[in-house]
């Protein structure tokens, strides 16, 4: 495939300030990983600029290989004791409003790091009583069992990615179903707790394809829907196909409001975490 040249819209302001300088600080000598980091996340300069950073727990060596992603993967190390606390303590310091956390895939794991995430979820609340936070989990391969043990920690938002249209998925991720991750979706929604999802764009789909996806996630229970483009980590990942227009990320989101999302962020540089705290409002309040 051709090399898809990539547009102006698609220029990010790298400046950093005082505030990135000292949530980097905090980052670091916690030991901390961040999906702002191992993502590349276009936002990351802007976001802890304010302060504000997406926690990944679990390590950062992923047991998966989606050809999207730039998170290594491989042989994970064993999961740290302390990282649910040093966690924790960093929304402290930043003094964080609305803190959001993910994770890498652990299916070497027996319980998939299930109980890695409740403790991650108990010390967050130990610690910050009055901060609401989402969690960005994986599938946990559809295992009811464990994604019960998630909702039962009462985070206030539950968010999983889609990633991509039906059509896409099997090219795109390398263990997780389309039906996979709606059945999560729609678990989480039966339990009361908000739901998001996100999608990436540029992949090769169709617009009727994404508004089929928009259907398939509100129907399993979504109302928070993140759009936003694929950026090609490396030669080596998946390709872009197209660099999607800001008119029509706009239309996309004009058509999930109509849809019946109670929010949709959809523009380039979108992406599942970004102004997350614009969300908590959808939420049944603090737990």
């Amino acid at each position: 495939m051709d090399h898809v040249r990539k547009p102006s819209w698609l220029k990010i302001d790298i400046g950093a300030n005082p505030r990135y300088a000292a949530t980097k600080e905090i980052v670091e000598s916690h030991h901390l990983h961040t999906i702002c980091h191992s993502g590349l996340c276009p936002n990351r300069n802007e976001c802890w600029g304010h302060g504000t950073a997406t926690f990944l727990i679990g390590g950062n060596i992923c047991t998966r290989c989606c050809k999207f992603c730039h998170t290594p993967t491989g042989k994970p190390l064993p999961l740290d004791p302390e990282e649910p606390t040093n966690v924790a303590e960093s929304i402290r310091l930043m003094k964080l409003d609305h803190a959001v956390v993910t994770s890498v895939d652990r299916d070497d794991l027996p319980d998939l790091g299930a109980t890695h995430w409740v403790k991650t979820i108990q010390e967050i609340k130990r610690l910050n009583p009055t901060t609401t936070f989402e969690v960005l989990i994986p599938d946990f391969k559809g295992r009811a069992e464990l994604i019960r043990q998630v909702i039962e920690a009462k985070p206030d938002i539950i968010s999983h990615n889609m990633e991509t249209v039906r059509r896409l998925t099997p090219e795109v991720r390398s263990v997780a179903r389309y039906d996979t991750s709606l059945k999560v979706i729609r678990q989480v929604a039966e339990s009361g707790i908000a739901t998001k999802s996100g999608i990436m764009v540029g992949l090769g789909e169709t617009p009727e394809e994404v508004e089929e996806a928009m259907d398939d996630l509100l129907t399993a229970g979504c109302r928070i829907l993140t759009i936003g483009q694929y950026l090609q980590p490396t030669r080596k990942h998946y390709p872009v196909h197209a660099y999607i227009s800001p008119a029509q990320f706009e239309k996309y989101r004009d058509i999930g409001m109509q849809k019946g999302f109670k929010a949709v962020e959809s523009a380039p540089l979108v992406r599942s975490s970004y102004h997350a705290e614009k969300h908590i409002c959808f939420a049944g309040g603090k737990h």
